[in-house]
């Protein structure tokens, strides 16, 4: 309990939201109520670091360095799944799988028909 208390003190310890300081004698949870007094929080210090990175996914901008060099139309041979086309019914169509999202999520997995080149992705 004492290092929740060391590490935490900005949150509520109900039930882990950013506490808000609406008063001077107070720090108030805005979600269910929680009150810290602010004697708890005076003279504490917090740090955090924000890389390069969190500024380019946070702005959504592409990344400076790319390290496929393979376009992905330039691929030789694709995997293949017996699974039918939406649009033609054709009983197989090829995939590759990219991921497009942070580490922490899934891949994307995109779908070509090899008769109607019927294309489309899912994410996993």
């Amino acid at each position: 309990m004492a290092f929740f208390h060391a590490r935490d003190f900005l949150f509520c310890g109900m039930c882990g939201t950013l506490l808000s300081f609406d008063s001077l004698d107070f720090a108030n949870c805005p979600l269910c109520g929680f009150k810290r007094a602010a004697k708890e929080i005076e003279g504490r210090e917090t740090r955090y670091t924000i890389t390069a990175e969190d500024i380019r996914r946070e702005l959504k901008i592409e990344p400076f360095v790319v390290l496929e060099t393979t376009p992905i139309d330039e691929v030789a041979q694709r995997a293949v799944v017996n699974e039918s086309c939406p649009q033609c019914h054709h009983p197989q169509l090829e995939y590759y799988t990219r991921q497009l999202r942070s580490a922490d999520e899934g891949q994307t997995v995109f779908y070509e028909c090899p008769e109607c080149r019927y294309k489309f992705s899912v994410n996993t």
